[in-house]
């Protein structure tokens, strides 16, 4: 290691959540290692306060705490206290917990959706704006680096204007009637909607993020594919965008064999772009007057710098979810470690807590759409 790594500030951070028994808590833990910006300080990794404690130290976390209260109460008075709070809790205990660390000074990197209301969605922009703290939804997906060339291709123009957007997320984790979803299928924990709150939002914000554009209004079917279940595994979506341009999406977690499935074929006049996440290091270029062209992560000059940026590895060796998430702990602790010598840096690539309040709105606008089987209104205004 050099000595500008070795002399390098890292952000104190605390967890809340993300247990022994979670996917996502080792994801997050990983993520804030391999970006190498944060040391994790502190810990509340159960909703029992005997386990949180214990969990902790079997993790080798200093500072145990049986219950996010205390920790944001007591890591606020210390000078050394944590200065990112990451979220990974069951969906209605985002809210409070974000508030709480924005109250208390403190930096928040958040599971998403960013919360189930879209009321407590809005008061955590306003909190963000007045506090001036970085506020990161975990969107994960639009931090791979083919991802994020697509995103760059969009916004220099090499399709031309957006026509089409199609977006798929067809998993199959809830295809037997025996499965279990867990709090997810919960829907005071969970929110209102399964398929609609754990992976349709971020097809949405996937769709939205590579081609700029917001969607103006939708027609969704949401409902269960499997007889006798309860809970939502299927969503069905039409999408008029602000330009003009159509999509559609597919989502389910009820489709028997499919493995994880989160793909876009982004249309445009001069061309489309596709891509899927089970083969995460290429880009399909489609022209209108020439060849297909599979785009390849590589770095050395051959794809735009927003693309390179989020490469850590050298051409042949693949990168993938945990290299995604670490981009966007990386870009967190830039943009926060930046801000501090320059208040008026804009920050990196990364989803906001506005990504996040646009994530809400859509959940409960598709909800809606569902119910009313009608147009819904799904553009959410900046102005509040």
């Amino acid at each position: 290691m050099n000595q500008t790594n070795k002399s390098k500030r890292k952000l104190r951070l605390g967890v809340v959540g993300g247990g022994p028994d979670s996917f996502i808590g080792p994801v997050h833990r990983i993520a804030a290692r391999m970006s190498d910006h944060y040391d994790l300080t502190a810990a509340v990794l159960s909703s029992d306060p005997e386990k949180s404690v214990r969990y902790a130290a079997d993790l080798g976390i200093d500072r145990a705490y049986a219950d996010w209260q205390g920790m944001i109460s007591q890591e606020r008075n210390r000078e050394d206290g944590v200065e990112v709070i990451a979220v990974m809790t069951p969906n209605d205990t985002h809210y409070p917990i974000a508030m709480a660390a924005l109250d208390a000074d403190m930096h928040v990197i958040s599971d998403k959706p960013l919360c189930i209301e879209l009321e407590d969605a809005l008061d955590l922009v306003k909190k963000t704006q007045s506090t001036g703290k970085v506020l990161c939804v975990t969107y994960n997906y639009s931090a791979y680096p083919m991802v994020r060339q697509a995103e760059a291709m969009v916004r220099k123009g090499d399709i031309g204007e957006i026509r089409q957007v199609h977006l798929q997320y067809i998993q199959g984790y809830l295809a037997d009637s025996t499965d279990e979803p867990g709090w997810r299928g919960d829907p005071i924990k969970g929110g209102p909607s399964l398929v609609t709150c754990d992976i349709a939002t971020h097809a949405y914000h996937l769709g939205c993020y590579v081609t700029g554009l917001e969607v103006e209004e939708l027609m969704a079917d949401i409902g269960t594919s499997m007889p006798g279940r309860t809970i939502d595994d299927y969503m069905g979506c039409l999408l008029n965008f602000e330009n003009g341009a159509k999509g559609s999406m597919w989502i389910t977690n009820a489709a028997a064999g499919a493995e994880h499935g989160l793909s876009f074929k982004i249309f445009g006049e001069k061309g489309g772009l596709e891509w899927h996440q089970e083969n995460p290091n290429e880009l399909r270029h489609r022209r209108l007057d020439g060849f297909e062209q599979i785009l390849t992560r590589r770095k050395d000059g051959q794809l735009y710098p927003e693309a390179e940026r989020a490469m850590s590895l050298v051409i042949g060796h693949p990168e993938g979810y945990h290299d995604a998430f670490a981009n966007l702990y990386k870009d967190v602790a830039e943009t926060i470690l930046a801000r501090e010598k320059d208040p008026g840096f804009a920050g990196h690539d990364f989803p906001s807590v506005w990504d996040g309040a646009k994530g809400v709105n859509f959940i409960h606008a598709a909800i809606a759409s569902s119910r009313n089987k009608a147009w819904e209104n799904c553009r959410l205004s900046l102005t509040i």
